[in-house]
């Protein structure tokens, strides 16, 4: 959601295309995860689910997936991360793609015995990489196009950055 929130406020179309295409793409992989999330819960006996803790989420969800990170914080709009300023927002979108690979990471630290699941989530992992590189050319793509040195000292989807004196930066 966060990337499919930011696109409006890109100055070209590369990096808004950039944003829309990996956002709808992290819509299927959160369909993904909670497919495996599913098909990891879904046979659980009541003594599996006290023994593994998984009580407290049984408690409020069922075995219904519910998005939450693995310490049990729900999903919240706080989540989407939109600053409205191009080079804020891909910067942020940069360091998501690191997290995301990072928690992939020890996923497969955990799973890389059980291939039913280390595969699929090798694939994200994969695509993570692949969405750090797209967001870091969308930044040089809005970067190139601005008229100024200095990128960090204005927003580009407001402002209109100084042209050859710089007279109106001041």
């Amino acid at each position: 959601m966060r990337y499919l929130s930011q696109r409006f406020t890109m100055p070209n179309r590369m990096a808004t295309a950039v944003l829309n295409d990996i956002g709808t793409e992290e819509l299927a992989h959160m369909e993904m995860v909670a497919t495996i999330v599913h098909q990891l819960t879904r046979d659980l006996s009541m003594e599996e689910i006290e023994k593994s803790g998984f009580g407290p989420y049984y408690i409020d969800h069922g075995v219904g997936t519910w998005p939450q990170a693995a310490a049990g914080i729900p999903f919240n709009a706080c989540e989407f991360q939109v600053k409205g300023d191009p080079i804020t927002d891909l910067h942020e979108d940069l360091a998501a793609e690191q997290k995301a690979r990072s928690t992939y990471d020890n996923i497969l630290r955990v799973v890389r015995d059980i291939p039913e699941i280390a595969d699929p989530i090798k694939f994200l992992r994969a695509r993570e990489v692949v969405h750090f590189q797209r967001f870091g050319e969308a930044l040089l793509s809005v970067q190139d196009q601005l008229d100024a040195k200095n990128f960090y000292a204005f927003n580009p989807s407001f402002d209109n950055p100084c042209k050859a004196s710089c007279e109106n930066c001041r």
